[in-house]
C-alpha cells in the first residue's frame, strides 16, 4: 500500500489501515503478551503478575476506521462543511497517527519481577551491548535503543516509533537471543512508558530500585552503558541524553541524602550472609575462595578484609587483576591461582565466592560430590555463595549433603537489617528524582518540537533571503555597504519578532506554563499552516524507510 494513498482514502472516510508498519515477523500464540495492568508498589509502583487476555487470533494490531463512518458522516456533511479545514484534519484518522510521537519504553525483568534462573538466560555479557543496540535498532519500529544487564536486571530502554510493535519487536529478539519462549518472557517482564520509564532509571542509578539501597556499584554500570553506547549506530540522542541525566541524578542522590553512607553493596551483602550462615567460632577461621577478581570479586575480597579475614586464595584467569588488588590491600595475605586449579582449591575451602561473567557453570554436582568433606568444626557444609548472574554455581549442588548454595536472590536476610533508616533516606531521595524528572521531560518534550522549529526557521529565511535580494536588486548595484547592513538588520529583526510567538508556544521549560498536548497541537498546526510538512508524517517516514531498508537487506 502506498503511504501517501492511504491517508487520502482516510480523509475520504475510507478505511485506514497501518499494517505496513507491522514487524516483518508475525506471532501467533494463544496468549496475548501485552500487559493490560501495570500496578504501582512502596512510594512508586510494584511490578505484579500482568493479567493477559487468551486470543485465537494473531497478536498484529490494525488501526483502522471502518468504511461504514461514511454513512454515518453523510447526515453530518452540512455541518462539518462549516468547520475550518484545521477542525476537519483534527478529527481524521490520519491525524490520529501524524499525532503520534516516538516513545522512550523500558521491556525488563528484574528481581522483582523474575528469578534469577530466568534472569540469567536472558541476560547479556557487557561485550555484547553494542551489537545487541544495533540489532534491536535495526528492527523496523525501533529508532534508538541501550541495554543495562546486572546481576538483578535485564532491561532494553527503547526508542520506538509505534508502542505496541515496538514491545513486539524487543520481546521476540529478546527470545530469539535468550532462548527464551515469548509467553514465558512476557509473565515475567515488566512495561513502562515515557516519564515513568524515566523515573525508574533515575531510581536505578541512584540505587532506589536495589536489592540493596544506594548500592554504589549499580551507579557505575549505568555509567557503562553511556561508555559502551558512544558511537554505536542506535543510541542516539535521546537514549544518551537520559542515561546521562540519570547519572546526574543518582550522583545528586548520593551526595545530598547520604544514601550510601553504611548501606552495603551485593558483594557486601554477600559477605554477610556468608557469615550469617558460618558458625559463630568459625568465621575468623574459615578458609576462603574467590572464584573471579573482576569489579565484584574485587569489592569481595574488600569486604571480606573488612571483617577480618585477611588470608584467601583468589583464582582468575589473570594474575594482573589480583596482583593490582594485592597491592592495594598490603595487609591481606591474598594467593593467586590459576583456573586450572579451581578445584583443586575448592577442595581446600569451607567458603566459595563465584562473580564470573561466565556463561557455564563452574561448579556442577559431579564436581563438587568428590570434593573432601568440610570438618564438623566449621559446619560440615561447603558454603558456596554465588553472586554471578548467570550462576556459577549449578543449582543440583545444592542436593548434596555436603553443599549449601545461595545465589543473588537469596541476599534479602541481609538488606532487612536497618530498614527504617533506609527508608527516611529513601523518601529525601524521590524528592530529587522528582525534580529531575521534571527537567529531563522538559528536555525531551522540546526535542519533539525541534524539527518544527527549524523548519519553520528555514522557512522564514527563505522569504527573507529572497525579499532583500530583490529589494537590493532594485535599488541598483551604488548601495553603500552600511546601508545593505541596515536593510538586512531590518529584514532579520522583522522575522525574529514574527517568530517570536509561534517559538514561545513550540517551547517546554518545565514550568507547567503550557501542557504537552498544546505544544503538540501547536506543533501541528504550525507544519500545517505553513506547509512543513509532507502527508506523510515524520514517524511514517522512519517507518517506511526503516521497512524498505530491511527488505533490501533481506533480498
Amino acid at each position: 500500500m502506498a503511504v501517501a494513498s492511504g491517508f487520502a482514502n482516510s480523509l475520504a472516510g475510507g478505511s485506514f489501515n497501518c499494517d505496513y508498519l507491522s514487524s516483518t515477523s508475525s506471532l501467533s500464540s494463544s496468549v496475548d503478551c501485552f500487559p493490560h495492568q501495570v500496578r504501582l508498589f512502596g512510594s512508586r509502583r510494584r511490578i505484579k503478575p500482568l493479567v493477559y487476555r487468551t486470543r485465537s487470533h494473531s497478536l498484529s494490531l490494525k488501526c483502522e476506521v471502518s468504511s461504514n463512518s461514511v454513512v454515518k458522516n453523510s447526515n453530518k456533511e452540512s455541518r462539518t462543511s462549516s468547520l475550518s479545514a484545521l477542525e476537519l484534519l483534527k478529527t481524521s484518522a490520519a491525524d490520529r497517527y501524524t499525532k503520534m510521537s516516538s516513545s522512550i519504553v523500558i521491556i525488563g525483568l528484574n528481581i522483582h519481577t523474575a528469578p534469577v534462573e530466568v534472569r540469567e538466560k536472558v541476560s547479556i555479557p557487557e561485550a555484547q551491548w553494542p551489537q545487541a543496540i544495533r540489532e534491536l535498532c535495526s528492527l523496523n519500529h525501533i529508532e534508538e535503543a541501550a541495554v543495562l544487564s546486572t546481576c538483578n536486571r535485564i532491561e532494553i530502554y527503547a526508542v520506538v516509533l509505534a508502542q505496541n510493535r515496538g514491545i513486539k519487536e524487543v520481546t521476540e529478539w529478546m527470545s530469539k537471543f535468550s532462548g527464551v519462549p515469548v509467553t514465558e518472557l512476557c509473565q515475567h517482564r515488566f512495561l513502562l512508558y515515557n516519564q515513568d520509564a524515566t523515573q525508574h532509571l533515575f531510581e536505578v542509578a541512584a540505587g532506589l530500585d536495589s536489592l540493596v539501597l544506594g548500592e554504589g556499584q549499580i551507579l557505575a554500570q549505568v555509567k557503562q552503558v553511556v561508555k559502551n553506547g558512544q558511537g554505536v549506530p542506535g543510541f542516539g540522542r535521546k537514549i544518551s541524553e537520559l542515561f546521562k541525566r540519570a547519572i546526574t541524578a543518582g550522583k545528586r542522590v548520593r551526595t545530598e541524602t547520604n544514601i550510601s553512607s553504611g548501606s552495603v553493596s551485593v558483594s557486601s551483602a554477600a559477605v554477610e550472609l556468608a557469615l550469617l550462615k558460618l558458625p559463630e567460632y568459625s568465621s575468623s577461621t574459615a578458609r576462603v575462595l574467590i572464584v573471579g577478581a573482576g569489579k565484584m570479586g574485587k569489592l569481595v575480597i574488600r569486604h571480606l578484609v573488612a571483617k577480618g579475614c585477611n588470608k584467601m586464595v583468589v583464582v582468575n584467569r589473570t594474575e594482573d587483576r589480583v596482583a593490582a588488588i594485592c597491592k592495594e590491600l598490603t595487609d591481606a595475605d591474598i594467593i593467586y591461582k590459576p583456573f586450572s586449579e579451581m578445584l583443586a582449591c575448592a577442595a581446600q575451602a569451607d567458603v566459595i565466592f563465584t562473580c564470573t561473567a561466565s556463561k557455564d557453570p563452574l561448579f556442577i554436582k559431579e564436581s563438587v560430590q568428590a570434593l573432601p568433606s568440610v570438618n564438623s568444626e566449621d559446619g560440615g557444609q561447603r558454603l558456596f555463595i554465588d553472586i554471578s548472574v548467570p550462576r556459577n554455581v549449578e543449582p543440583s549442588v545444592a542436593e548434596l549433603e555436603g553443599a549449601r548454595v545461595y545465589n543473588v536472590d537469596d541476599l534479602k536476610e541481609v538488606v532487612e537489617a536497618n530498614k527504617e533508616d533506609r527508608l527516611r533516606k529513601k523518601m529525601e531521595a524521590e524528592t530529587i528524582i522528582a525534580e529531575e524528572v521534571k527537567q529531563f521531560e522538559a528536555l525531551k518534550d522540546s526535542l519533539e518540537t525541534v524539527p518544527t522549529i527549524k523548519k519553520l526557521r528555514a522557512y522564514a529565511e527563505r522569504i527573507r533571503a529572497a525579499e532583500v535580494d530583490k529589494c537590493l536588486s532594485r535599488m541598483g548595484d551604488d548601495i553603500p555597504q552600511n546601508k545593505k547592513k541596515a536593510i538586512y538588520d531590518l529584514s532579520l529583526g522583522i522575522v525574529n519578532k514574527l517568530l517570536h510567538g509561534p517559538m514561545q508556544h513550540l517551547k517546554c521549560d518545565g514550568a507547567g506554563k503550557r501542557t504537552l498536548s498544546e505544544i503538540h497541537e501547536n506543533m501541528h498546526a504550525l507544519n500545517r499552516i505553513f506547509g512543513l510538512d509532507t502527508e506523510i508524517s515524520v514517524l511514517e517516514e522512519k517507518v517506511r524507510a526503516k521497512v524498505e531498508q530491511n527488505q533490501k537487506q533481506s533480498s
